[in-house]
């Protein structure tokens, strides 16, 4: 289970900076409409391959719409859009604050425990995440300030991938893993295609070499392999729990940034790095060896 956390982080983080190469030859909604609709064909011809025609209920097809619209669409539809503003580590600092929003809903919603270890634990990952924040808003050491209108955008997605983790919980929709995160993704290009559409300039769509690496690994190591992982943790834990592997984002995420794209990074987010590696440690100290909820076969 270490290593199927840690390869899931790796992957995670590294989705923002990969997304902002490829955002340069290509608008975010485009991106997103073709990214979705080719890993969602992808998985579910794996799916078919492997298991045979799946057999979903109605219901389990309306669960995996919602799902699409929040975990696809609209989490990565408004995330992206103000990814084209912001750096990709501070996208990755932000989105990483969900595990506090999920504890927080987790409890009425749920029915989660919050233990005064977890909150302890996702209080030392908001104060380290908060450090982050400040040197990236305030602007600081060779940094701007970050774009107010794209940092908004990048919140709204956060608030919209709380809202699918719980109700990935709540619903449970069958299928196995591969059809569900298959038909989530093809829902979620279904949704961000008028948008596209409507909003999206394609004359600026340029096939380089960033844009289609960009979208190769987009595709293969994040949407298929990365999203496979999240939802097998999640059906293995508590929602609480695996939302706070999300506090490895900021760290992973400024290493990328400075590594791929040479953002700057500035003392007070290595500083930041400390409580939040704490507050992982904290919050999934307990996390059960066998699965706590499956999701239905």
């Amino acid at each position: 289970m270490t290593g199927l956390v840690a390869l899931f982080c790796v992957l995670w983080s590294s989705a923002f900076a990969a997304a902002k190469i490829a955002l340069v030859d290509c608008p975010p909604l485009t991106l997103l409409t073709v990214r979705f609709l080719v890993a969602g064909a992808l998985m579910v011809a794996v799916a078919w391959a492997l298991a045979g025609r799946p057999r979903l209920t109605r219901r389990d097809i309306v669960s995996l719409a919602i799902l699409g619209a929040l975990n696809n669409a609209v989490y990565l539809g408004l995330s992206w859009t103000g990814l084209t503003t912001v750096t990709s580590a501070f996208a990755a600092v932000i989105i990483s604050a969900g595990p506090l929003l999920v504890a927080v809903v987790a409890w009425p919603v749920l029915g989660e425990r919050l233990t005064v270890v977890k909150v302890v634990g996702l209080l030392l990952g908001l104060a380290g995440v908060a450090l982050v924040l400040r040197s990236r808003l305030m602007g600081s050491a060779g940094i701007g300030g970050e774009d107010p209108l794209g940092t908004l955008l990048v919140v709204l997605g956060l608030f919209s991938l709380v809202a699918g983790t719980l109700a990935y919980k709540r619903l449970a929709p069958g299928g196995g893993l591969w059809v569900g995160n298959g038909l989530q993704c093809l829902f979620g290009g279904l949704m961000t295609l008028p948008a596209a559409l409507l909003l999206d300039d394609f004359s600026t769509v340029r096939l380089t070499p960033g844009l289609i690496g960009g979208f190769l690994w987009l595709v293969l190591a994040v949407s298929v392999g990365c999203y496979a992982l999240w939802f097998f943790l999640l059906g293995r834990s508590s929602a609480t729990s695996a939302s706070a592997l999300q506090f490895l984002t900021p760290p992973l995420g400024l290493l990328f940034g400075w590594l791929i794209l040479a953002e700057p990074v500035v003392p007070l987010d290595l500083l930041g790095i400390v409580p939040i590696a704490a507050g992982i440690w904290l919050v999934t100290r307990g996390w059960p060896r066998r699965a706590a909820v499956k999701p239905q076969a």
